[in-house]
């Protein structure tokens, strides 16, 4: 009889873990590691941080340390190795990997980006600012992001 609770305990666990990963994994993109047949940077870092940060984004955005200003479609936190006066990273709360990414579907979440990025600029009267995104060989972390940067 242990031997049978033993088994059927690890296919509740096995199926509870299941639920919960399609749960938390439901609305990100498929990372290298993740998609097995083309395993060229099968354990990149920024693949890996940039489906972490899908996960904390769409599911647990309000435990984001450093965090500004969230909207249902943006969230903006301080860069955690600031070295200007201002430096916050703009982040559509849509799994988009990179630029090469951005389909017609994200038009709504760019736009708040920019509308964000505009209210901050006003807010804390920027004037000599820097707002960009990187490409895939720059990000440390696989997920669309901005930078807006200023003394």
């Amino acid at each position: 009889m242990t031997k049978f609770k033993r088994m059927f305990s690890n296919v509740i666990w096995l199926s509870a873990g299941i639920v919960i990963g399609g749960f938390l994994f439901s609305k990100t993109q498929p990372r290298s590691f993740l998609a097995v047949k083309n395993c060229q940077y099968c354990t990149n870092p920024s693949d890996f941080a940039g489906l972490v940060a899908s996960v904390g984004m769409q599911k647990f955005s309000g435990l984001i340390p450093g965090r500004v200003l969230e909207t249902d479609k943006v969230l903006v936190i301080r860069h955690p190795l600031a070295k200007k006066r201002f430096h916050f990273v703009i982040i559509p709360k849509k799994d988009i990997k990179d630029a090469s990414d951005i389909s017609e579907e994200d038009a709504a979440y760019l736009m708040e980006v920019y509308r964000v990025a505009r209210m901050l600029i006003k807010e804390h009267h920027m004037v000599d600012y820097r707002f960009y995104t990187n490409g895939p060989g720059h990000q440390t972390v696989t997920y669309l992001h901005f930078h807006l940067i200023s003394d």
